[in-house]
């Protein structure tokens, strides 16, 4: 084979040229002299492993393995190389095979020779793919480390100035849009998190409390591209913002998810997703718990000498008349019990209360603190004064 390379090498570096648009350049362009070299190396490479199979393969199979991360480094992918390595294999193939008839080769001899053949062209392609996967990973992850970097420069508090925004965004290639909501997201539902988001979402499932900013929240289809990246999550959406403001989106995204996770806000669906805004009311309930757990000792501080049970009762049967508009009927449906049931229990809360009940900011502030009471499994201690003493019967006299 040896005197011959010269010549199988023009043959393919023509044949190549041909078949692969990619290829097709002038003479003395620099990728028609990177062809030549790369084609001559294969072949030089071949014959040397034909007269020594045990010999060093390495020499080639880095040399490709460079070149799949110089086809990833500029872009490309290596559907070009691995038709020029075909072309080359049949051209090679067809030199070997003519020259065998030639010599007189035995067909074992000649079927050996083509076995290697194939088996060369697969390593190389290998090689290369090895290398270009290794590049995109590289290059992948670099992104990730930009756009994780952006991300904490978008939640941070005090918020960073908008130059140091769109220098980042920037470098990580990420258009800046007009708005933007935070996404806190908490624990896994069946499968692990999938971290395939779309493109335009940064993500960094690193941070204490895994978080993803979303650009353009309210666009059309916008909230289904959330949810389905978002399946089998648990997570709370903050609200939408300017870009200047996505910290205090993820604050409230947070609040939310913490709330979610105690079972004070519900979770309903496949995707466990739930958006703040949807849920402001009990956000600003809950934004001071030791405020609200003392205003709730204050206000309900009648139904103290009760029993837990008979707190729950009245405290159901108050709640139900505050929303109701003080109606007895209406709040008999609400709590599927008799009319007359509902009669003697606020006869009960009018003894308890007394005349306070007819104050409009008592009321409201009843209101707040048996709302909280019913979000939170219907009263655990903090939201509810301790019953000091046991008490048989429904009716309580309040010594005033």
């Amino acid at each position: 084979m040896r005197p011959h390379l010269d010549a199988v090498a023009d043959d393919m570096i023509t044949e190549i040229q041909a078949r692969v648009r990619e290829y097709d350049r002038p003479p003395d362009a620099r990728s028609s002299g990177a062809l030549r070299t790369a084609v001559e190396r294969v072949l030089h490479h071949f014959v040397e492993r034909v007269a020594d199979p045990d010999g060093d393969p390495h020499s080639v199979i880095d040399f490709f393995h460079a070149i799949g991360r110089g086809e990833a480094g500029e872009g490309r992918s290596l559907d070009a190389m691995q038709s020029a390595l075909r072309v080359g294999g049949l051209v090679a193939w067809r030199r070997i095979s003519a020259g065998a008839v030639q010599l007189n080769v035995s067909p074992a001899t000649l079927g050996a020779i083509g076995e290697a053949l194939l088996s060369y062209q697969d390593e190389l392609a290998a090689a290369a793919a090895a290398g270009h996967a290794q590049a995109q990973a590289a290059v992948a992850g670099e992104t990730q480390r930009r756009r994780q970097r952006l991300l904490g420069l978008l939640l941070a508090v005090p918020p960073s100035t908008p130059e140091s925004i769109a220098d980042q965004a920037a470098v990580a290639r990420w258009a800046v849009p007009r708005t933007v909501a935070a996404v806190a997201l908490g624990e896994h539902r069946h499968d692990p998190l999938h971290p395939g988001f779309p493109s335009d979402i940064l993500a960094d499932l690193t941070r204490p409390t895994p978080s993803l900013v979303v650009p353009d929240p309210d666009g059309p289809g916008r909230a289904k591209l959330v949810d389905r990246a978002l399946t089998n999550c648990l997570a709370a959406v903050g609200p939408t913002v300017p870009i200047a403001e996505a910290g205090r989106s993820m604050e409230w995204a947070r609040r939310a998810l913490a709330l979610a996770e105690r079972g004070i806000i519900p979770t309903t669906g496949r995707t466990g997703v739930i958006r703040s805004v949807e849920h402001m009311s009990t956000l600003i309930l809950f934004q001071d718990e030791e405020l609200l757990s003392t205003l709730a000792r204050l206000r309900l501080a009648p139904l103290a000498h009760l029993r837990a049970s008979q707190q729950d009762r009245l405290a159901e049967t108050l709640l139900a008349w505050l929303q109701s508009g003080r109606n007895a009927n209406e709040v008999a449906m609400r709590l599927h019990v008799h009319p007359q049931t509902v009669r003697y229990r606020l006869r009960q809360l009018e003894e308890l209360f007394g005349d306070r009940l007819l104050d409009p900011d008592l009321r409201f502030d009843l209101e707040i603190v048996l709302r909280a009471r019913s979000l939170t499994d219907r009263g655990p201690e903090h939201l509810m004064p301790p019953a000091r003493r046991a008490v048989s019967g429904d009716v309580v006299t309040l010594r005033r």
